[in-house]
């Protein structure tokens, strides 16, 4: 019978297809577009790394290790405190975290402290910060960095009590307490941990929209430094590791590569194909729709910005350059923070991915909570704004 209705359903989609509609052909083209885009800029230097880090996690840090600091039963003060400013150091997409979220769920990772810096990675990278400062005013900076890191722990401290049984009965079944059980110095897997993690930051690091000293001089030197860890991470891999680790490590990353990728690609497909790329108005849902409904402060304007947020894909900081656009077009400054909040945190092809790790139940409830309280912080934001004019 589902396979009936399937096959239905497609039928008809494939009969009523408008192909001669001037905004389905845009819409199809800005859908290849918006995919060339993402494999041309965040492929190679975003997600390879990512999926290295995660490998390596996953063949190389001691799950007892991450059950003692990250489990269900773990300190919460650290391990959110930690999973919830982690982001800080990260500049990262919503879709470059997700290997690294699988990575330390798949080691043992509490869904709370795990959900923390999944919100936490792409939300608060500290030049998207100083660029929402910088940009569009030191309030929304300021608020956009306090809001997201609260978001984080409140966020995963909701999920897990949510699912506090499920999430103890499927906790490993090691010791916490139990001091992990590793030949190799700890000096050597922090080294080679930061290697991996510098060369993902600086070769993931990207032009600044608006000049400043600091920035323009890593963004020049950002390729001579990764070439230099890279040949830093290979000295470590020829000196430190057996070829049976090496294997290990990359059959590991392999396996997050197979889980992650064709649902990532498929997510940005249909998001160019709804929304199109940011900044463009050829995707199905025209852009002009959007900026019509999130004017003032209402909960509603606030509820679209949200959900757009939420659906929409932002590369890291290009969220600020479209919104500068949209607050000259009206919008208000509760739905723009509602945005900020939402927007980078989630897209329709991290929800996909989310899905495959977490299940569907815990992603729609995780997605729920992000536009629920971008939603509520946006109308304190704006009410705020309002009263200081």
């Amino acid at each position: 019978r589902t396979k009936l209705i399937l096959l239905v359903a497609a039928f008809g989609a494939a009969y009523f297809l408008p192909v001669s509609d001037p905004r389905f052909q845009g819409a199809l083209v800005e859908a290849f577009y918006m995919t060339r885009e993402y494999a041309r800029q965040h492929v190679l230097f975003c997600l390879v790394p990512a999926f290295f880090i995660a490998g390596a996690g996953a063949c190389f840090i001691s799950q007892a290790a991450v059950t003692k600091y990250f489990g269900a039963r773990a300190n919460k003060v650290l391990a959110y405190g930690v999973a919830s400013v982690s982001g800080s150091i990260l500049a990262v997409c919503s879709c470059t975290v997700l290997p690294l979220f699988a990575g330390i769920r798949s080691r043992g990772a509490g869904l709370g402290p795990a959900i923390a810096f999944l919100y936490s990675g792409p939300a608060i990278n500290v030049l998207a910060i100083i660029l929402t400062a910088r940009v569009l005013g030191w309030e929304l900076g300021v608020a956009r960095a306090v809001g997201a890191i609260f978001f984080a722990i409140v966020i995963g401290l909701i999920m897990a009590s949510l699912y506090r049984r499920e999430e103890r009965e499927a906790e490993p079944s090691v010791d916490p307490d139990e001091e992990p059980d590793d030949e190799r110095p700890l000096v050597q897997t922090v080294l080679y941990f930061l290697t991996m993690i510098l060369i993902l930051v600086f070769a993931a690091w990207g032009k600044p929209a608006e000049p400043t000293a600091f920035w323009d001089a890593v963004y020049r030197v950002k390729w001579p430094v990764a070439i230099a860890l890279l040949a830093v991470l290979a000295l470590m891999l020829w000196r430190w590791f057996t070829r049976e680790e090496l294997e290990d490590w990359v059959e590991a990353s392999w396996d997050f590569v197979k889980q992650i990728v064709p649902l990532l690609f498929a997510g940005v497909l249909a998001a160019g194909l709804l929304m199109g790329r940011p900044g463009s108005d050829s995707g199905l849902i025209p852009a002009s729709y959007v900026a019509g409904l999130v004017g003032g402060n209402s909960i509603w304007a606030n509820l679209v910005a949200s959900v757009a947020g939420a659906f929409m894909y932002f590369a890291t900081c290009t969220e600020v350059p479209i919104l500068e656009g949209l607050l000259g077009s009206g919008m208000g400054r509760g739905p723009a923070l509602a945005l900020l909040l939402a927007g980078p945190a989630l897209s329709l092809p991290s929800i996909i991915v989310i899905r495959s790790v977490m299940g569907t139940q815990k992603t729609i409830v995780y997605s729920l909570l992000v536009v629920i309280m971008a939603t509520l912080c946006g109308m304190v934001y704006g009410a705020l704004q309002a009263l200081s004019l």
